[in-house]
Parts: structure tokens; C-alpha cells; sequence
């Protein structure tokens, strides 16, 4: 099977973050690292295409730093890479970035595409599934568990309240993996090596241009939560303490 895997750059989650100037984003002097949705995603096609062989292709978007999440995803075992190199490529919605993953890939036959169920920056959750309308192929999302049929893929959605659904979908397909659905593997020294002589094609912003329109969805601002604390003592007899601390759980706090 040739497998697509799409994966993003994100800030580490242990960075500190500060808001850029406008307060629309944070400033980008921060660390960055794989976006951890999209390296399960990334372990699944690895796995699928040691079980039933074929080609594993990354893809991301974003200026030079973004070429980092690729070289790990080579040095694991994919096979090529796709960067589409722009700094303007960070600020584009969901709709404008499946737009240009959909133009970089038009002349490539792919029997699945796997993406991160959404990204620990923005979360939206809605590039995958829009890639999929885009290319007319149906689509599942929260995927635990992917085996192959006759007829295509049989695929395990996670559900609320521990529940799961089976599904059988033709290929080709567009899935949107859970985290979690696989142990992740490590970069082997070898495979470091190896990934530098591995394919990895270049996509500018003009090449795409024609494809991307202006966003639809937009951050306005951000603000970081204040911190604040409202110290209350309930003094008197216990009695009387216990009475008032249920009155305020029931009536203030409303947990009762």
C-alpha cells in the first residue's frame, strides 16, 4: 500500500510561551518538536507497510524548521518526504492547508492517507477530514485499529464512554489516527544515516497559490488565564462549619 502521512510542527509542550505582539499567536522564538497525533500516525503507516509492504510519504508544511519533523519521520522508516517551505504556509486554516497538501499531491496515487487526530497547537481537528472531501474519498476518524479485507480496510473507531465502532471502508481512504493506538518506535543510527540520502521534495508557495484562498477561519486574540485565589476560613463549632461549607458547595460552587 502507498501510505501519505501528514504531520505538523508544533511548540514543545514544555516550552514557555509568550503571546506575539498582536496577540493573535505565540512569538516563534520557542522550541518545537513532532506534533504527537501525527507520530502515531506516522507508527501506523509503518506498520501497515511492514505487514503488506508499498511506500510510506510524509508530508508537512511550514518554513525550513518544519523539514525537522520529516528527517525523524526518514529516520524511522518512511521512505520520501514533501515540504511545502513557506513561513506563510503557518498561518493558514484548516480548509487553506488540506487546499495545498491537495495541490502538492494531485499527481499522486495514494491507497491511504493518515493524519494525527488534530494538532496540540490550534486542535481543530479538520484537516484530515477536509483532505478527504477534497479528494472524494470517504473517511473515518479516532481510528484504534486498521486491518485489511478483501474489499479494502477494516478500521476501529474509539467512541464516548468506552465504547467502539467497527467500520469497513473502501479504499482509497483518509483516516484520522488516535494517539495512543501503537507503541511509538525510535530512530535507529542507522536509519539517521539512511534518511539523508532519502528523497525529500521541495514545495514554494507558488506552486500552490492558486489552490489557497483567504482563510476561513481566523484567531481574533489570545489571552493567557489570570491567576487568582479567594482564600475562605469558615471558623465556629463543627456543626455549624460543616452546615455552612454544604450551604456554599450547593448554592455557590453549585457541586451539590
Amino acid at each position: 500500500m502507498k501510505i501519505l502521512v501528514c504531520m505538523k510542527q508544533v511548540p514543545q509542550k514544555d516550552a514557555p510561551l509568550e503571546l506575539n505582539e498582536t496577540g493573535t499567536w505565540i512569538r516563534e522564538d520557542v522550541s518545537y518538536e513532532v506534533n504527537e497525533p501525527d507520530a502515531y500516525a506516522l507508527e501506523e503507516a509503518l506498520r501497515q507497510k511492514e505487514k503488506h509492504g508499498g511506500e510510506v510519504v510524509v508530508i508537512t508544511a511550514g518554513p525550513a524548521r518544519a523539514a525537522q519533523v520529516l528527517r525523524e519521520a526518514l529516520a524511522k522508516g518512511a521512505d520520501r518526504a514533501i515540504h511545502l517551505e513557506d513561513h506563510a504556509f503557518v498561518g493558514l486554516d484548516p480548509f487553506n492547508t488540506a487546499q495545498a497538501f491537495f495541490a502538492a499531491i494531485k499527481d499522486e496515487k495514494f491507497d491511504l492517507i493518515f493524519t494525527g487526530l488534530q494538532s496540540d497547537d490550534y486542535g481543530y481537528a479538520q484537516t484530515g477530514v477536509i483532505l478527504a472531501e477534497l479528494l472524494g474519498w470517504p473517511h473515518a476518524t479516532i481510528i484504534m485499529q486498521i486491518e485489511k479485507s478483501d474489499s479494502g480496510i477494516r478500521v476501529k473507531r474509539e467512541l464516548e464512554a468506552g465504547y467502539f465502532q467497527f467500520v469497513d471502508i473502501p479504499l482509497p481512504a483518509v483516516l484520522t489516527i488516535q494517539s495512543g493506538i501503537n507503541k511509538l518506535r525510535y530512530a535507529t543510527l542507522i536509519g539517521i544515516k539512511q534518511a539523508k540520502n532519502k528523497p525529500l521534495r521541495k514545495v514554494i508557495m507558488p506552486e500552490v497559490q492558486s489552490a489557497i484562498g483567504g482563510n476561513l477561519q481566523k484567531i481574533e486574540r489570545l489571552y493567557v488565564p489570570q491567576k487568582a485565589k479567594n482564600t475562605e476560613i469558615i471558623e465556629g463549632p463543627p456543626g455549624e462549619v460543616a452546615k455552612k461549607l454544604v450551604d456554599k458547595l450547593r448554592n455557590e460552587v453549585r457541586v451539590l
